[in-house]
């Protein structure tokens, strides 16, 4: 611990000199560099897609949960309240091919999950949204760069993910977020993330995953405010072959961008807890992710 808030200092002090170069990147196109040479990523970063409602290409809805009607599906009871906040916009998707390769008994629980999204999205219960998923949430995240150190930080329950440059061996339990082992490939940063627990979900649609997923990652500068982000998965429990998504990631240019408190916890006590209290709100909530 005291090793990683060390690397988390020395990342944030070297952030001071870097944010200063990535301003200042060249006036024709090209992405900034530190001194060393290796590409420039620090700074806020953000998708600009709808992937967190559906990764794979999708219309627009009246609700991820819908029942049967008189003559069409209709929004299901606990989402009819909502209107068109709880409409799905339509998406071109970000999964290359279009379609996730599930296994068919994998595919059935994915049905169910996005039947039933409203009780076992692990998003609405403020976890950690895990890799990919954190990066193309509605929400921004900032990387922290220097020669020897990285770290990513997300505005969404305050998730954090500290990249290690050297591999430290497996690891030492599964996560929400995972383990990052970096290195660079030319100008592509390309992360390995393993030891991520089956808690979370790749977006509102039900797509998953188990414990056994990996996921490499590749961020390649296009320009010196737009990265090219790709993401291989692999998950033998659950797919039939490894399939890859790709993005791209833009810049916070606003001045004075910078990420905002969004740690969820408490929004979500009285979902959580709420059914304990000794006249309860509302009924105890219905979650198994792991059926």
């Amino acid at each position: 611990m005291r090793n990683a808030f060390k690397c988390m200092l020395m990342a944030t002090a070297t952030a001071v000199f870097a944010t200063t170069t990535a301003l200042a990147a060249d006036i024709n196109g090209k992405a900034p560099r530190l001194p060393d040479g290796k590409p420039n990523l620090n700074g806020i970063w953000q998708a600009q897609n709808t992937a967190n409602y559906n990764v794979e290409p999708h219309a627009a809805s009246a609700a991820l949960s819908l029942i049967p009607g008189q003559f069409v599906p209709v929004p299901a009871p606990k989402v009819v309240a909502l209107g068109a906040v709880g409409a799905i916009p339509g998406g071109l998707g970000i999964v290359e091919g279009g379609v996730i390769p599930y296994k068919p008994e994998a595919l059935e629980r994915k049905k169910q999950n996005q039947a039933n999204w409203l009780d076992l999205d692990p998003e609405i219960r403020c976890y950690m949204p895990g890799v990919p998923r954190a990066n193309y949430m509605p929400f921004p995240f900032q990387i922290v760069q220097s020669k020897e150190y990285m770290f990513f930080a997300y505005e969404f329950a305050g998730a954090v993910r500290n990249i290690y440059m050297k591999d430290p061996g497996p690891a030492p339990t599964d996560s929400w977020m995972g383990q990052s082992v970096a290195k660079w490939e030319g100008d592509t940063l390309v992360v390995t993330v393993t030891g991520m627990n089956d808690q979370t979900w790749f977006d509102r649609a039900g797509n998953w995953h188990s414990e056994a997923m990996q996921v490499v990652e590749r961020y390649t500068p296009r320009g010196p405010d737009h990265i090219l982000y790709e993401a291989t998965i692999t998950d033998p429990n659950v797919f039939t072959k490894p399939w890859k998504i790709k993005m791209p990631l833009y810049r916070r240019v606003e001045e004075n961008a910078q990420l905002g408190q969004f740690k969820c916890v408490e929004f979500v006590e009285e979902l959580m807890y709420g059914h304990l209290r000794k006249k309860p709100t509302q009924e105890a909530p219905k979650v198994d992710v792991h059926k």
